[in-house]
């Protein structure tokens, strides 16, 4: 069996799959320019120690951008971490990198009309994020996303139950912005989407899939597990 993919692979692929509308490179910071569409493309993060002046100019920076301060810390950030809480910060929203083959999540069995890819976001599509939490802002981002992607749409009994966006960085597959109305929960519509996801990151190339979800979310979790899917990584955010 291939070697999973690796934690830091992932977050390479995630600038790109779900990109911010900038990125800045300021001493050992990557500062993320996210237009209000959420934390992870909003979050600064360094791969190098840091001094207590240097995060004084992140939040000065993240200030400049109108956002408020957000970090972004993997287990390997864990001086980091301890800096930032004792300036105040909290951690929100630990989450949990699932990945797996493709093959694995393809063998799925979803015909081809269980979820539809669509080069642009569909109206329907939009609607049904907008109603489940997703706003314009994070759709913006899958607008500016670059390289091959696709919105998945899914119906369940002829009605509008659920889609999500994949886009590929290489030969991994990321999935974001996973979504299904209530009314259509425990119907197998996320699974079918995944299936059908993976078949499309197949036909352009891909190899791996993987996404992301907050360790709090437990149907989530037990979703992705049963379909084969492992954690390959984690990390969390701190606000003030």
């Amino acid at each position: 069996m291939r070697p999973a993919v690796t934690e830091s692979r992932l977050l390479r692929a995630m600038d790109i799959t779900w990109a911010p509308a900038e990125i800045r490179r300021v001493g050992p910071w990557a500062l993320r320019r996210g237009l209000d569409g959420g934390k992870r493309v909003s979050a600064a993060t360094s791969d190098s120690p840091v001094s207590e002046a240097e995060i004084d100019q992140a939040e000065a920076e993240m200030a400049k951008m109108g956002q408020v301060a957000t970090f972004m810390l993997r287990k390997s950030a864990d001086a980091l971490d301890r800096q930032l809480a004792a300036r105040g910060y909290s951690v929100v929203d630990p989450v949990l990198l699932f990945a797996a083959p493709l093959e694995t999540i393809a063998a799925i069995k979803a015909a081809p009309l269980d979820a539809i890819p669509s080069d642009t976001p569909l109206a329907m599509m939009e609607e049904l994020w907008l109603e489940t939490g997703f706003g314009p802002e994070r759709i913006d981002v899958m607008r500016r996303t670059k390289g091959p992607k696709a919105h998945m749409f899914s119906r369940f009994r002829d009605a509008p139950a659920g889609c999500a966006f994949v886009a590929l960085d290489g030969e991994v597959a990321m999935l974001h912005a996973l979504t299904v109305r209530p009314e259509y929960r425990h119907q197998g519509v996320a699974r079918r989407i995944l299936g059908r996801a993976a078949v499309w990151a197949q036909q352009n190339g891909a190899k791996d899939l993987a996404l992301a979800t907050t360790s709090e979310n437990l149907p989530a979790r037990k979703l992705f597990s049963g379909i084969g899917m492992q954690i390959v990584g984690k990390y969390h955010y701190r606000m003030r």
